[in-house]
């Protein structure tokens, strides 16, 4: 349940839906109670009228003809007669029902009227019920006092159904306020709910998915700014904010590229010079000073070019760029070694993909002796792996080593000749071909590099 409630938009889901289901209950409470009291106060004046008819007939006629009319007053669903006093059981059951300020309205404010209340009864079966499934139907009896214009009092006893017949459900569950119909309703309700939280939350599934294409690529194309006033405000600044970092970094790229190509001519020009350097030892030494900042500057234009994405991306046969690798780092005399194939294809820039494996190939050498290459396709990725029997690196440095110029105080040192750009290189090409880069320590020794990219299609068989 954490889980579906983590999504803003299943969140929106739930709340709308818990609202409108509230709202629902709360409006239809209010009504049912607004129709009960509607229908009761017709009840009311529907019985009033009832009585206040008998009432004007028994009046108007004389009192030796009342028990005639009086006893013809069943077949119009109440009981009626004359009566010497009030039931002692009435002053205890005396209702203040509104029927009684409906009558005295009706009949006049000097008629003595009396309510008694509610009782259950069970209605005389009629003629027109037949059938053994026909029971007599319980219905609720009210017994009114009402005197007349000659002070006699007289009591009717009115039969009324149980239950209001526009407010009973028909066919039971079946009926037209059934089970069925209020699941369809709340289905209907969830389904307008879920398309809101949807509708809601795209522009924020849209931002978050640029934010993804950004980390990618820097030159992925800008958001449409379209939609309401919010969204459209949100991607306008998404677009600033990226054309502000791709400035950033064309200009940091810039000026490295520009720096170290421009490092290269007085560096060609001090080698000249210092072949007419006489002492020898001092001479050695300053040409190996010169070499380390020509591999210094070397390796600053290829982060500079790690970080440039303008070069064509295309279908690249990983197997043969692997192997190219491979036999180059051969045939220079490292002791590398490929098992393995995919027959696999990938997106990449070939040139930004080369150096990258050439780069962890050296390193591979370099600081391991050897370079132990392997290739697989693990669940849709191609997997490289290079392995080494060097000293490895320091658990608690395995991310360090991809931080530019960080060089470890061990093999790895300006000594041997790293820069400590080689393996950042190696990482911002991985990234930029939507790919991992990592590092772990081998138990039996050695370091493993394990880089991943995203497979584009399988080939065919060679």
């Amino acid at each position: 349940m954490r889980d579906f409630l983590g999504s803003i938009g299943n969140r929106m889901f739930v709340l709308l839906l818990a609202g409108i289901v509230v709202a629902i209950v709360a409006t239809t409470w209010l009504a049912s109670n607004e129709r009960k009291s509607t229908l009761r106060e017709l009840r009311f004046q529907h019985l009033a009228e009832r009585i206040e008819q008998i009432v004007q007939a028994v009046d108007d006629i004389p009192p030796e003809q009342r028990p005639i009319v009086l006893q013809a007053a069943v077949n119009f669903g109440f009981e009626a007669r004359l009566v010497d006093g009030l039931n002692d059981a009435v002053g205890a059951n005396a209702s203040t029902s509104p029927l009684v300020d409906i009558l005295q309205a009706r009949l006049g404010a000097d008629r003595r009227i009396a309510v008694q209340r509610e009782t259950e009864c069970a209605s005389p079966r009629r003629d027109d019920d037949h059938g053994e499934g026909h029971m007599a139907r319980r219905e609720t009896c009210r017994v009114v006092y009402v005197s007349l214009h000659d002070k006699a009092l007289m009591r009717l006893r009115l039969h009324q159904p149980s239950e209001p017949p526009v407010l009973r459900v028909r066919g039971g569950p079946g009926g037209p306020y059934g089970l069925q119909y209020i699941v369809l309703f709340l289905v209907l309700i969830a389904i307008l709910a879920y398309l809101v939280a949807r509708m809601a939350t795209r522009p924020i599934r849209q931002l978050a998915q640029a934010a993804t294409q950004l980390g990618r690529d820097i030159d992925h194309p800008p958001l449409a700014e379209a939609g309401p006033t919010e969204i459209r405000q949100a991607a306008h600044a998404f677009n600033a904010m990226q054309a502000r970092i791709r400035r950033q970094i064309q200009h940091r790229t810039h000026m490295l590229a520009a720096i170290t190509h421009d490092l290269q001519t007085p560096l060609t020009r001090m080698r000249l010079r210092l072949e007419k350097v006489g002492d020898k030892e001092l001479q050695q030494k300053l040409i190996d000073d010169l070499g380390v900042m020509h591999g210094m500057v070397r390796e600053g234009l290829d982060l500079a070019r790690s970080m440039d994405s303008s070069e064509k991306i295309q279908a690249l046969d990983i197997d043969s760029l692997l192997d190219s690798v491979c036999a180059d780092a051969a045939d220079a005399g490292q002791d590398v070694t490929l098992e393995g194939a995919t027959r696999a294809f990938v997106m990449a820039q070939p040139g930004a993909l080369r150096r990258c494996l050439t780069n962890l190939v050296d390193n591979a050498c370099k600081y391991g002796q050897l370079a132990k290459v392997s290739i697989a396709l693990e669940q849709q990725k191609v997997a490289i792996r290079i392995r080494d029997q060097g000293p490895g690196i320091p658990d608690a440095e395995l991310e360090s080593v991809f931080e530019p110029f960080y060089r470890l105080e061990t093999s790895r040192s300006r000594d041997t000749g790293g820069t400590g750009l080689g393996l950042t290189i190696a990482l911002n090409i991985a990234e930029n071909h939507h790919g991992q880069l990592r590092l772990r320590n081998l138990a039996e020794g050695g370091l493993e590099v394990l880089l991943e990219l995203p497979v584009m299609a399988a080939a065919k068989a060679r």
